[in-house]
């Protein structure tokens, strides 16, 4: 992954060894300190091996500050764009995105009590506007998505029940000193909001800074221009809508930022899910006739310098052989694995004679921060979650249209009643 993000972004980490009953343990302690949501997922307690990474919620770059106090924002920015395969057979996967129908699932599932107003697409745009209330709405809901940390510990972040207004304010009372170090600030909801703001602004600005250049930065998948720069469901969308206005602004990412890289190596997914599995199933077949040619066409690894170079083929045109269908499988797990990292911002107060052109800076209203950005979350999603990833994309976008949708056309409303049953009745006819 470091091909797409850059060297300085990715930290690959080293493996160590860890005694069988260290894990035992660590699993039971932290057990009780993980969100209710998380609890589902198990620890790996049987292989003995662990890997051991930076802290990322400290600065990567600068040791000198490391004594100084470090706010760091985690972001899960999802999947940044809407499909423009020719192969989606559903239309509104054309007009909504992933994220938002997703989200009306998980709420019907239990997985969260109500739907985010965030929009990967709002994020992804380069549009400050729509960016700041893209942050502004992970900030309200934050699920599994955003999370704070001050000097390594969490303060804000994945409650379900929270309430937002008693959490903006705890969250301001921690903010605070890093933005209006003077205390020159009243108290109260508009301070609050001041200081949110003032967040949101800096977030913004970091993820719009020019990062380490990479081999695959320049990697077009798709020209801006195609596909929706906008997802119908976005509630930015609909506010505009409302006040009458139609033209969604998309001022385009920096070539050179972070979030654009991350957009590339998404844009990977060129076929759509609905593209992919058949030729995940060609490529299935080969492999039960020839077992032994699992690890030539490295499907486990190792992700070297040779499968780096067969990701470069962009074509789209299948010529039918396992070799085409075998780059597309590889291209869409780098794509999944895009579509579900996490990016890191560090930031620390600095006086600004500190502050020099070699040292990235961002500026608020009374402070400015040196920073850091990282990319986590990047081991390479498994060849075998494509049937998962397949049916779960069946079943996003049925409940969407049944649920969702109808309720907005009232001739589909007619036809699918929630929670209502009915009875077909079969007449004979004689002919």
């Amino acid at each position: 992954m470091k091909q797409f993000f850059g060297e300085n972004y990715v930290h690959h980490g080293e493996i160590v060894q860890l005694p069988l009953d260290f894990i035992r343990q660590l699993c039971l302690k932290i057990q009780p300190e993980r969100p209710e949501s998380r609890c589902d997922k198990d620890m790996d307690t049987l292989s003995g091996y662990a890997m051991c990474l930076p802290n990322l919620t400290r600065l990567q770059t600068y040791r000198f500050v490391e004594h100084r106090p470090i706010l760091c924002i985690e972001i899960k920015p999802k999947c940044g764009f809407i499909p423009f395969s020719s192969h989606v057979s559903q239309e509104i996967k054309h007009k909504v995105c992933r994220y938002c129908m997703h989200q009306h699932l998980k709420v019907a599932n239990g997985k969260w009590k109500r739907p985010s107003k965030y929009c990967p697409l709002d994020l992804f745009s380069g549009n400050k506007q729509r960016m700041h209330f893209a942050l502004k709405s992970l900030l309200q809901e934050a699920q599994n998505n955003l999370k704070i940390f001050k000097n390594g510990e969490l303060i804000y972040g994945c409650k379900d029940d929270q309430d937002s207004v008693s959490d903006w304010n705890e969250l301001a009372r921690h903010l605070k000193p890093f933005f209006f170090p003077s205390n020159g600030l009243v108290n109260g909801p508009h301070c609050t909001r001041t200081i949110v703001k003032e967040l949101i602004h800096v977030i913004t600005m970091a993820l719009l800074s020019s990062t380490d250049a990479c081999r695959a930065g320049d990697m077009r998948t798709v020209p801006i221009s195609q596909g929706r720069s906008y997802c119908e469901a976005s509630a930015f969308n609909k506010e505009l809508v409302r006040n009458g206005k139609h033209k969604l602004e998309s001022s385009g990412l920096p070539r050179g930022c972070l979030l654009y890289k991350t957009l590339q190596a998404q844009m990977l997914d060129m076929l759509d899910i609905e593209g992919l599995y058949p030729l995940y199933n060609r490529v299935e077949q080969y492999l039960e006739e020839f077992p032994e040619e699992r690890s030539t066409l490295q499907i486990d690894g190792p992700y070297n310098e040779a499968f780096y170079e067969k990701l470069l083929d962009l074509s789209t045109e299948d010529d039918g052989t396992v070799a085409f269908a075998l780059t597309k499988v590889q291209q869409y797990r780098i794509a999944m694995t895009a579509k579900d990292c996490s990016i890191m911002i560090a930031l620390s107060p600095c006086l600004q004679d500190e502050c020099s052109e070699q040292r990235p800076v961002v500026l608020a209203s009374k402070s400015r921060f040196t920073f850091s950005v990282s990319v986590l979350d990047l081991d390479l999603k498994p060849y075998e979650s494509i049937p998962h990833q397949y049916k779960l994309d069946g079943k996003i976008v049925n409940y969407y249209l049944k649920n969702v949708q109808a309720k907005d056309d009232p001739v589909m409303s007619s036809l699918f009643k929630e929670n209502e049953d009915c009875t077909l009745v079969l007449h004979k006819v004689t002919l």
